[in-house]
């Protein structure tokens, strides 16, 4: 059940990447109840149709494209940006969700891993947001809100890649939010840290494994260690997303919202 008005975002075109992954498929959902026309990406058809069918399930009048992509080809981002806006008008609204775990401690770091972590969780969002941004900057309104993490304010064990893409892509959202506000378009940041996601186990799987402990025990570590004395769901991020979004948030810009259970209070 959606916390917004079902009108909140209407007359919103939003494109969503990411959206077979957890928290670009729970924030699809929530934007298609504030009345946002939605597109949605990923590499998954069926999990693409799953969410299209649950979206027409829970808003029958929702107003949805769907379009199976890889984006880490990067000819497919423009193609994906002309063929939604063609199909649903204008973007107004971008969540750049899409992105991949990776990399190694330093020593065993590959090249390959390396630029492929960095390909998809940094300059793939800045690509695609080249692209949407076009038509928001000539129509003086829009928000963009990128999907880092915690991961992107502090180090971890065995984070090079992954650590450097997500501070990397908070770098990006800080200074592209200096630009585009001089147009009327807003850029913020989440920063979750273990969300209930299929990325979130691998994480605390990988975790589990360098610490020679059960999934079940590390787990229980990463739910008891919280000062809430829990991880984050991922319908918990997407309303965090859908709020920078919404005209609640028309003076929040650049900032990089922690969403983690109270486990970084700085």
């Amino acid at each position: 059940m959606s916390i917004y008005s079902k009108d909140a975002l209407k007359d919103h075109h939003a494109l969503i990447t990411g959206a077979t992954g957890g928290i670009g498929f729970e924030t699809a959902l929530v934007l298609a109840s504030m009345g946002a026309n939605i597109t949605i990406t990923g590499r998954k058809q069926d999990k693409l149709e799953l969410l299209k069918e649950k979206i027409f399930d829970e808003n029958p009048q929702a107003s949805v494209f769907m379009y199976q992509a890889d984006l880490s080809d990067s000819n497919q981002i423009e193609y994906l940006v002309n063929t939604a806006s063609k199909e649903m008008g204008d973007i107004s609204l971008l969540v750049n969700a899409a992105g991949v775990l990776g990399g190694d401690i330093v020593e065993n770091l590959t090249q390959d891993e390396l630029e492929k972590v960095m390909h998809m969780n940094y300059t793939v969002p800045i690509l695609l947001s080249q692209q949407v941004y076009k038509q928001m900057k000539q129509n003086k309104k829009g928000a963009i809100v990128n999907v880092s993490s915690l991961s992107g304010l502090r180090g971890t064990y065995g984070g090079t890649a992954y650590c450097g893409s997500k501070f990397a892509l908070i770098g990006f959202t800080h200074a592209f939010a200096l630009e585009a506000i001089e147009h009327g378009v807003r850029v913020n940041a989440v920063c979750p840290g273990f969300v209930e996601t299929e990325m979130g186990r691998k994480a605390i799987e990988a975790k589990a494994k360098r610490e020679n402990r059960s999934f079940d025990q590390q787990y229980k570590l990463a739910n008891t260690g919280l000062p809430s004395g829990r991880i984050s769901t991922p319908e918990e991020v997407a309303n965090t997303i859908a709020f920078l979004l919404s005209d609640a948030a028309t003076n929040i810009v650049g900032e990089s919202v922690k969403i983690s259970g109270g486990a970084v209070m700085r």
